[in-house]
């Protein structure tokens, strides 16, 4: 299978992988970018000698050292969660693109606060901006994937979801890199630690000036009662006339989406949240959708992400530049893995497939870098290189990077902003948004208290944990793969989960050929379907 090959539900024309869709996939991941940079700068910036000078952190205790950087780091996790659920509104009567401008303008504000903090004000505004910036990031991780998976083709769902990952892992890269730069580079200052603080301006600049361009999503056109201005959208992303019977499909299967969802769900602001109470279907997805988080966080990541020096420094190595440099390269091996799993694992190996390959050897490399740390006790070596024992542990810590990134990191993002019906869909992202934030906030506030109190066992922790979500996604989790948007209700419905892919595709070929047939039965050409003639009941759409 060629690295680009695509599977897809039905016979798609070229024209709708064109270069738009993957342009305002990139626009909207500007959003992942803001919290992929912090996710990594905070924590190499808060070990910069120059940081801990001016706000007297070297005239500290240790204790009190990890509770100033545990707050600083956590407080912004603390406004991402309340961001998750404040974009709901946000994204129901504005829509996702004033969404994201919101998150946008929300989180450069906070960006500029946290610039004027400095020894004479004190932390007060890097905690006040830190918040501020939260919620933005908070309501940029609910309403990016929606966006994105509402513009979708299926066949590339995931890909394109998956520039949202992308965007987080460059984000990050630049993060990881940008203190071992001003470490190098420039002599200890108020400058030098203020610089990577400064760069957070840059992706919410271009989220600024690229969401003022992008479209509105369809979909949720669709769902305000705005049928002409969803078409016309429709079909400048998809680059074909509105008569073509891709097109055709397409509205059909919206419409009839719809419609289903006026009966069980119901078309409104307040109906999710009655449904998210009384529908067990609903409640059940809701309820995968948040654990997904939980089982992410579980792996360790987020801890590794903002702790890197003291994660580091627990294996043996030593020296701030020394560990600003590994660093670096944990960066590096998360963006290269993550073009691999965008290009080509997401939408051929699957969703469940990686959750599951992911976990298991995660979970041996973990288990392998605790044996070493408590078997070694790398804290009592007083050398400034590895031992060959470390260089081991490294290497596996390493390879753990690359079994976790391409499976846990982006794929729970892309299960989430498929699962739900689309007036569930906004409500539902912003419950698994919020979960991540919880679990994140929990993972970054504790880190440095469980690293002094646990050692090597937080490795284990995190071990067992990964084994857990195995147990998890293999009977819990179904494959979503090339599956429509409108179908997933059917998909959820089969069982067991682990044969529902096979049998939801079965289906979809057998609905497709059953819509061709009845138009060629209609003496109808198939390229030659006009919307008017499904609408008149002339053929069948397709997903009747």
């Amino acid at each position: 299978m060629s690295i680009l090959k695509l599977v897809e539900d039905r016979p798609t024309p070229r024209a709708v992988y064109n270069w738009r869709i993957y342009l305002l996939a990139a626009v909207a991941s500007c959003t992942s970018c803001m919290i992929g940079y912090d996710s990594a700068f905070i924590g190499t910036t808060l070990s910069l000698a120059s940081f801990k000078s001016e706000f007297g952190f070297n005239e500290m205790s240790s204790a009190t050292q990890d509770l100033i950087s545990a707050n600083i780091v956590s407080c912004y996790q603390a406004g991402a969660f309340f961001g998750a659920f404040f974009a709901y509104p946000i994204g129901h009567f504005w829509g996702r693109r004033i969404g994201l401008l919101s998150a946008g303008l929300v989180f450069t504000l906070g960006a500029g606060i946290m610039l004027g903090a400095n020894s004479d004000r004190g932390l007060g505004l890097l905690y006040g901006g830190r918040v501020l910036a939260g919620l933005g990031v908070g309501a940029g991780s609910n309403i990016t994937p929606i966006y994105i998976s509402e513009l979708a083709p299926p066949a590339i769902r995931g890909r394109l979801v998956g520039v949202y990952e992308l965007g987080w892992q460059i984000g990050g890269l630049v993060g990881f890199w940008i203190n071992f730069g001003v470490d190098e580079t420039m002599a200890p200052s108020h400058k030098q630690w203020l610089i990577p603080f400064a760069v957070q301006l840059i992706p919410s600049g271009m989220l600024l000036i690229g969401g003022y361009f992008i479209r509105e999503s369809p979909r949720w056109l669709f769902g305000r009662g705005r049928r002409e201005h969803a078409i016309k959208n429709l079909c400048w992303i998809r680059q074909l006339p509105e008569d073509d019977i891709y097109m055709i499909e397409e509205i059909g299967a919206i419409d009839q989406a719809l419609d289903e969802q006026r009966r069980s769900i119901g078309i409104g602001f307040w109906k999710p949240f009655k449904a998210a109470g009384t529908n067990k279907k609903v409640m059940w997805r809701l309820f995968l959708g948040g654990a997904l988080f939980f089982w992410q966080n579980g792996s360790g990541i987020n801890a590794i992400n903002y702790y890197s020096p003291t994660v580091f420094k627990s294996i043996g190595v030593r020296g701030t530049n020394t560990s600003l440099f590994t660093t670096g390269i944990f960066g590096v091996v998360k963006t290269v893995v993550t073009f691999i799993w965008l290009l080509w694992l997401i939408d051929h190996v699957g969703r469940r497939n990686l959750l599951l390959i992911g976990a298991a050897g995660g979970s041996v490399c973990l288990w392998i870098v605790g044996a070493y740390i408590k078997i070694a006790q790398p804290e009592n070596n007083t050398s400034d290189s590895l031992s060959g024992g470390g260089i081991a542990a490294m290497f596996f810590f390493y390879l753990w990077t690359v079994f976790y990134t391409p499976t846990w990191n982006g794929t729970p993002w892309v299960l989430n902003s498929e699962m739900f019906d689309p007036n569930m869909r906004s409500l539902a992202q912003a419950c698994a948004a919020a979960s991540n934030w919880f679990w994140n906030f929990l993972i970054s506030r504790f880190t440095p208290q469980m690293f002094s109190s646990m050692g090597y066992a937080v490795y284990f922790f995190f071990a067992s944990l990964m084994i857990l979500s195995i147990i998890f996604v293999y009977f819990l989790i179904p494959e979503t793969k090339g599956v429509p948007l409108e179908s997933m209700d059917q998909l959820f419905d089969i069982k067991p989960v682990w044969r529902a892919h096979g049998q939801m595709l079965a289906q979809l070929r057998e609905n497709e050929e059953r819509f061709r047939n009845d138009v060629e039965a209609a003496g109808i050409d198939v390229g030659k379907v006009r919307p008017e003639q499904v609408e008149d009941n002339a053929v069948e759409p397709k997903y009747a």
